[in-house]
């Protein structure tokens, strides 16, 4: 009788498991995220604030972009794939308004950037406003739509 019943029990511990850990994976992202950021250390922060600073602060460097869409992924990704339509449809619907930046996770160059950011699952898509400061973020795949809701 024990032999029949504890594979279902088995069965709907783990059923429960993967239930709890979809409903809390943004919690857990989020956890993930700001554990990485804590672990950057001051030589990532500095350099990455200042990279942002130079590079997507529209009001300082003179770029027109109202906002910076920065896409972390890597080509190997299967929703990271998905992501380069929904990135192509950005820049054709926004080209004058949003940059659209897209940063493969395994390149060197890089690593300290979403040490920065705090990415810790990919794909993860970060709004940074007209001055490079983050207003939105995402983990996962997104529409255009969706995204597009997020941008003014």
């Amino acid at each position: 009788m024990v032999k029949k019943i504890l594979p279902w029990v088995v069965y709907i511990m783990l059923f429960g498991f993967i239930i709890i850990g979809y409903a809390l994976k943004e919690n857990m992202n989020n956890y993930l995220s700001k554990m990485m950021k804590a672990q950057a250390g001051s030589e990532i922060i500095n350099s990455g604030s200042a990279y942002v600073d130079s590079t997507f602060n529209y009001t300082k460097n003179g770029l027109n972009y109202q906002l910076t869409f920065l896409e972390f992924g890597s080509t190997g990704c299967s929703a990271c794939k998905r992501m380069e339509s929904v990135m192509t449809e950005i820049r054709t619907k926004y080209p004058q308004t949003v940059n659209v930046v897209f940063l493969n996770i395994l390149k060197p160059e890089n690593q300290d950037l979403m040490k920065y950011f705090g990415v810790a699952a990919i794909p993860t898509q970060v709004l940074l406003d007209k001055e490079g400061k983050e207003f939105f973020r995402h983990s996962g795949y997104i529409s255009t739509e969706e995204l597009s809701k997020n941008i003014p």
